[in-house]
């Protein structure tokens, strides 16, 4: 069976890439089980002093896979896993990035992207809503900007996405924004890292251990109802849902 994620290592840095083009590196469970057992063994590796997270392909990550997708609980297991992680995630984005895929985006510790990716919380266009994605997502953006764009399901870029909160940082190269990061994470101590990350991640913590049940409970709701069953339908056909006017 062919692996859905790739594992590199260069100077103590493990770089997992999503890999699983024929549906975009769009997270189904299989995808998400794999991801998990690779943050799981970067977690009890003392080599490893951060992980990059990246992709194969045009798209880190168009969303929940709607034909194979992970149980909501699942998908929050992954999200805290990621925030929880006693090392650094760095998210790095050459391409574009949807619904699902922002709550990668938002769990990561940094995140950077080149000037060519594009964003959008396209939730709402299917008959659902971003709930179990808003946990690492809501802590992190810009309240009046996320009413936008949770509602409307517009597309932004990264500029807009690094003046919201998504992103840490977006240029033309993103091995150059990210250069001085992994420098500044390679000097480092491993023991204060860890105990840093503790101290940036506690808010969002807070959200999953307040919100989490009751989001994973709207999902397993909005995902079952009869919109969301005539949206992905539309979307699998590539034809408008009916109540596009």
């Amino acid at each position: 069976m062919t692996s859905l994620i790739g594992r590199t290592r260069a100077r103590g840095i493990e770089t997992l890439t999503l890999d699983s083009p024929h549906n975009r590196n769009a997270l189904s469970a299989a995808l998400v089980g794999e991801l998990a057992d690779a943050l799981t063994d970067c977690a009890k590796d003392t080599d490893v002093r951060a992980v990059v997270l990246t992709h194969t392909g045009t798209t880190f990550c168009a969303g929940a896979d709607l034909r194979e997708p992970p149980h909501p609980d699942t998908l929050v297991a992954l999200l805290r896993q990621i925030v929880e992680l006693g090392k650094p995630v760095v998210a790095r984005v050459t391409g574009h990035v949807r619904a699902g895929g922002l709550g990668l985006l938002a769990a990561c510790d940094i995140a950077a992207a080149s000037t060519r990716s594009s964003f959008a919380f396209t939730e709402v266009r299917i008959g659902v809503a971003p709930a179990v994605i808003s946990l690492p997502v809501i802590p992190r953006a810009d309240p009046r900007a996320l009413a936008r764009y949770y509602l409307t399901g517009e597309r932004f870029d990264a500029a807009e996405a690094a003046r919201i909160g998504l992103l840490t940082a977006a240029g033309d190269d993103v091995d150059d924004v990210l250069a001085p990061v992994l420098d500044g994470l390679r000097r480092a101590a491993p023991e204060a890292l860890a105990e840093t990350k503790q101290l940036l991640t506690a808010r969002v913590l807070e959200t999953f251990d307040r919100d989490a049940d009751d989001l994973t409970a709207l999902s397993a709701r909005l995902f079952s109802a009869a919109p969301a069953r005539e949206g992905m339908t539309a979307f699998l056909e590539r034809r408008d849902p009916p109540w596009t006017l």
